[in-house]
């Protein structure tokens, strides 16, 4: 398979570099002004210098399979970004935090040609062009609907021929919103109160106000049609005492680069939904509130 990605973040980076490594065809797309900022500068993974193929969105080819792999922000863009990239047979996945990626991208190519997926049970964090990571964790992949079952098993075969760590999932569905459940819990908290994986798992605010937030999803879920459970909540927060402890996630790292996060892909999309069924949301709603007065500082200093 030719795979292109888009997005140069920590996993767009620990998937090439992956898929590079086991001899896959694999390149970024990006648009002229990125390609001229980041073609041929190398990339540390784990202490190994890899140095990726990039191309110009304007002049790529389409490709197999593309991989979105960009922040919430930059879904829009993306997907102009791929617009030369999707053939016939091209399959999409997204690698995006949030429940939503998939179908706005589906809106624009077709829900005929994606693979709904979730990543979890990885620690990377990408600072300037050094990726580090203990645990790769493991791509979930499934259809929401039947026709895109050929696309799951082409992509199934695709990763078992280079050793990618993967499973399909026959509700993935209940999978996208367990995760998102997750990260509204702690990608939210670590970056309100400047913590860790560690830092959450011990008793304390954070801990309460990560499972608070998290109990607020599995009521939206839960009135969405999506039976999360407080099994999910186990399964979750389990996966995180696997993680290295000193490390945290996305919106964390986006406290300490001071850059704009997802928040609103979390509690930004919690609190409607919640309002929506006449539920309350006060964890949800304090973490928003906490998010924002940090990112009103970036302007200040």
């Amino acid at each position: 398979m030719k795979v292109y990605i888009i997005g140069m973040g920590a996993l767009g980076v620990m998937y090439a570099d992956h898929i590079k490594e086991h001899g896959g065809d694999v390149a970024f797309v990006m648009d002229r002004e990125r390609l001229a900022r980041y073609e041929g500068r190398p990339v540390i993974c784990n202490g190994r210098e890899q140095t990726f193929a990039m191309l110009d969105a304007a002049e790529a080819a389409p490709a197999d399979l593309v991989i979105t792999a960009v922040k919430y922000s930059g879904l829009k863009p993306a997907i102009q970004t791929m617009r030369h990239c999707v053939g016939a047979d091209t399959i999409l996945m997204s690698v995006m935090n949030g429940i939503s990626s998939e179908d706005i991208i589906a809106e624009t190519y077709g829900s005929g040609r994606m693979v709904y997926t979730v990543a979890q049970g990885m620690d990377a964090m990408k600072a300037g062009n050094v990726l580090k990571y203990t645990q790769m964790g493991e791509l979930c992949i499934g259809r929401k609907e039947p026709a895109q079952k050929s696309n799951v098993e082409r992509v199934a075969a695709y990763f078992d021929s280079i050793g990618m760590p993967y499973t399909v999932d026959e509700d993935i569905m209940h999978r996208i919103w367990g995760k998102f459940m997750l990260n509204v819990g702690v990608n939210q908290t670590c970056m309100a109160y400047g913590t860790t994986y560690e830092g959450v798992l011990l008793p304390g605010e954070p801990h309460d106000i990560m499972l608070e937030a998290m109990h607020e999803v599995i009521a939206a879920a839960n009135a969405e049609g999506i039976a999360l459970g407080e099994e999910d909540v186990d399964f979750y927060v389990g996966l995180l005492g696997k993680l290295d402890p000193n490390g945290y996630p996305s919106m964390a790292q986006d406290r300490v680069a001071r850059r704009y996060s997802e928040v609103e892909m979390f509690a930004g999309t919690v609190i409607p939904i919640c309002e929506k069924h006449k539920i309350p949301a006060p964890a949800n709603r304090k973490l928003y509130e906490m998010v924002k007065a940090i990112e009103k500082e970036y302007g200040q200093g």
